[in-house]
């Protein structure tokens, strides 16, 4: 299976003005490499074959009829070859000069697309050589030899993909081309370019491409001019960038005397599946009143095995690069936006969280910290109650206390215990059976205390279960998984180990910090097993339902990306090797698909909360799913891999 990905290049050739033959022997070596390396569809930059700086020696005859015999010789010295290429050059129809994309596959022409907007300001002159799309009415052109479809409004149609081209200026359009080309079906587009530089016109340039190939969800390949092209008044850097909906996927060295080939998958099957969600999309396609596009038929070529060259993040949701600390700060506002609008609306006069030690605990602590303190509320408002039972550590029990007391709230604690032994009395349980009704007893019992606390000081209860537990259903129905308001409840695990961690490194006191730091490194548990016979927690989450760093993985691609388990486990493999073997991937990837299915039932009910990345299990928001779902189809995937 390839899993949807499309193999693409962005070609920058060695370029010598008006020499077409050079340029085109440059353009058939890189080609047959881009062919090499298993490369579907290759673009070139705009007049590749001459060369874009040509300027008045468009107008020679000699300088046209040579750009087609190079054409002819690419053809000709690349008919074995399966790749699809498309090259820039000059062609001459009825009297005028296009400027146009020739797309070729195995010795033939499949098509001609002509450039729609031709600059003419500033450094660009190119209405005094060509004309427009727009202005011919023509719908084929004969040319080597080949009498071929040629227009705006062409698709191309491969056995994975549909891509539409458009030509350099077009893209910085109000409304591009590849906008029309895109709500007609395009799910690539590839852009022959030659954009000169200057200073800040980079940084344009690649918001330009992000920003179109998100808002019209495809993929963007663009290819410009490099290095041997005239700089008499400008100077061409040779970009090759590759884009996925908003995503840079591949880039080009700027200012190389070399050529160049930039090589990137492009998943098709997530572009469609972002379109199939977007109602947006459909309702601008219906809402289209262009002419339909023509659909051109590409050479079948059998599949070639997938070897994918992108790489993916571990922790998806997880900031990642230069802007850490603002998307932290982001993130961690948006909690405390949420509480402070809800307790103004509830008029609380105070916040309860029960505090175990743990990281979700503690941030729900922190976000009501800094709520109370931008409010202008007294921390002595927010009542941290420590609630130690059975498999309560001096760890956490002692990185509780402490955390309450350098924040300055109030500090509660009230044990679980004998509550506990009572009711396992009143029940008839036997507390030396650790079973479910063991655990849950004193999750249910804890929650208890919280709501009655509430009641007492007219508060609310602040929720403290994070993404990943609702998403595995490791809470205690009608216990830890109820609250008043949920304020981690769109935080995924890794994210909320990542939070703790920059608020104690930015935001702390020193004894705070020391803290916090110590709540990052310690263990994920429940604590509701005795501690062994070393005091040491006994019960850790991880070895029960799997490492929180592949569920969080698997929630990402399944829920935000709609993979299935096949292609998330591909992934998995590759992206955890040296750190989790296929076995160990597959067994926890087959329980989160079990689990995420089975636990349904708790996440129909949860408490208010705010989303706070690109997904969310409200039953109000993102993710509306019937309780008794069946899990058939993705379990019996999972298990033959």
């Amino acid at each position: 299976m390839n899993f949807g990905y499309v193999k693409v290049a962005a070609a920058v050739p060695r370029v010598k003005v008006a020499n077409t033959k050079f340029n085109a022997s440059e353009i058939e070596k890189q080609i047959i490499i881009a062919e090499g390396k298993g490369v579907q569809v290759v673009t070139f930059p705009e007049l590749s074959i001459t060369g874009y700086t040509c300027g008045d020696l468009f107008s020679q005859q000699l300088l046209l009829e040579e750009a087609e015999m190079a054409l002819i010789q690419i053809l000709n010295n690349t008919r074995q070859l399966d790749i699809i290429s498309i090259v820039g050059m000059p062609v001459t129809l009825s009297g005028c000069l296009l400027n146009a994309a020739v797309v070729i596959q195995k010795g033939k022409v499949l098509g001609v697309v002509p450039k729609t907007y031709l600059p003419n300001y500033k450094e660009f002159y190119e209405k005094r050589w060509f004309t427009s799309a727009t202005d011919v009415t023509d719908t084929s052109v004969r040319l080597c030899g080949q009498v071929v479809p040629m227009g705006q409004d062409l698709l191309f149609e491969a056995a994975d993909v549909t891509f539409g081209i458009e030509l350099c200026e077009d893209l910085w359009a109000p409304i591009p081309p590849s906008s029309a080309l895109a709500l007609q079906g395009a799910e690539i587009i590839f852009n022959l370019s030659a954009d000169d530089e200057c200073i800040g016109k980079h940084a344009y340039l690649r918001s330009l491409i992000s920003q179109q190939s998100a808002r019209c969800m495809v993929g963007y390949v663009f290819s410009s001019c490099g290095f041997g092209e005239s700089t008499t008044d400008v100077v061409f850097a040779g970009n090759g960038l590759i884009y996925e909906n908003g995503a840079l996927l591949a880039e080009s060295k700027r200012f190389s005397f070399d050529e160049q080939l930039v090589i990137s998958e492009i998943d098709v099957e997530y572009l469609r599946s972002e379109r199939r969600v977007n109602t947006t999309f459909s309702g601008c396609r219906s809402a289209q009143k262009s002419a339909p596009t023509r659909r051109i038929a590409t050479e079948f070529v059998n599949s070639k095995p997938l070897n994918l060259t992108r790489q993916y993040a571990p922790h998806p949701f997880v900031p990642q690069g230069p802007t850490l600390n603002e998307r932290c700060e982001e993130i961690f506002s948006i909690q405390t936006s949420g509480l402070a609008q809800r307790l103004l609306h509830t008029q609380a006069k105070s916040a309860v969280v029960g505090i175990s030690g743990g990281l979700d605990s503690t941030l729900a602590l922190l976000v009501c910290v800094r709520t109370f303190d931008k409010l202008g509320l007294s921390r002595k408002g927010i009542i941290g109650v420590t609630m130690p039972g059975f498999g309560t550590t001096d760890r956490t029990y002692t990185n509780a206390l402490c955390l309450m007391n350098s924040l300055g709230i109030t500090v509660r604690e009230i044990s679980i215990k004998e509550a506990c032994l009572q009711h396992f009395k009143d029940i008839n349980h036997d507390p030396t059976v650790h079973d479910v009704v063991y655990e849950n007893s004193q999750a249910r019992e804890r929650t208890q205390l919280l709501m009655d606390i509430a009641n007492q000081t007219w508060g609310m209860v602040v929720g403290t279960g994070d993404l990943s537990e609702l998403a595995l259903g490791w809470a205690t129905y009608n216990g830890d998984h109820m609250s008043m308001y949920g304020v981690n409840g769109g935080v995924p695990k890794t994210l909320v180990k990542h939070l703790v961690k920059w608020v104690a490194e930015n935001d702390m006191d020193t004894a705070s910090r020391s803290t916090l730091l110590d709540i990052v490194d310690t263990p994920i548990s429940p604590e509701l097993i005795p501690a062994d016979e070393h005091g040491n927690i006994k019960q850790i989450t991880e070895d029960l339902v799997g490492p929180y760093e592949l569920h969080d993985f698997f929630l990402h691609y399944f829920l935000r990306c709609g993979f299935r388990p096949a292609k998330i486990y591909f992934l998995a493999v590759r992206t955890f090797r040296g750190v989790y073997d296929e076995e160990t991937i597959k067994k926890w990837l087959k329980t989160f698909c079990r689990r995420f299915f089975n636990q349904q039932f708790k996440r129909s009910c949860l408490p208010d909360g705010p989303k706070v990345g690109s997904i969310s299990i409200s039953p109000r928001g993102d993710w509306r799913m019937p309780s008794d779902a069946s899990s058939e189809l993705w379990l019996k995937e999972a298990e033959e891999l």
